[in-house]
């Protein structure tokens, strides 16, 4: 059987290939997952890590806003359903060993549950743990109170 993503590796730039060709080397763990990273498209700033399955990809490919899997909720979960703090797909690319996907996003405020741009806001640094960013929204009012 031929490494589909052996083979991209020696590709020519700018081919092109079957977008069903690629997914179905992809690799997905176990459960059909993916880590999927967001990064803020015109800095560079990474926002988030989350999980998508194939299904989700698919849809967030088609439509332009990032849908994931909601591992703790067992469905479809659309980057802003209730905070509304949207994801919209600006490119979309996969790692060179196929398991992992970087989505370059246009964030609307927040990406994180906590309030904060960045789900990334706790910096170790030597022996301590610093609180990096203040958040931007109270989370109580993103989600109402719990």
């Amino acid at each position: 059987m031929i490494d589909t993503f052996k083979t991209l590796e020696r590709a020519d730039f700018d081919s092109r290939h079957p977008l069903t060709q690629v997914l179905d080397a992809a690799r997905f763990n176990a459960d059909g997952l993916m880590p999927a990273i967001a990064q803020q498209h015109d800095t560079g700033e990474v926002l988030m890590m989350a999980w998508m399955n194939r299904e989700a990809l698919m849809e967030t490919l088609r439509t332009g806003r990032v849908c994931y899997w909601s591992r703790s909720r067992g469905k479809l979960w659309r980057k802003g359903e209730s905070s509304g703090q949207q994801q919209h797909l600006r490119a979309a690319a996969l790692d060179c060993d196929g398991d992992t996907l970087l989505l370059q996003v246009d964030q609307t405020g927040p990406a994180c549950h906590s309030g904060r741009r960045s789900c990334f806001y706790v910096a170790l640094e030597g022996n301590e743990a610093r609180i990096a960013s203040a958040p931007l929204i109270d989370p109580d009012t993103l989600y109402g109170k719990a």
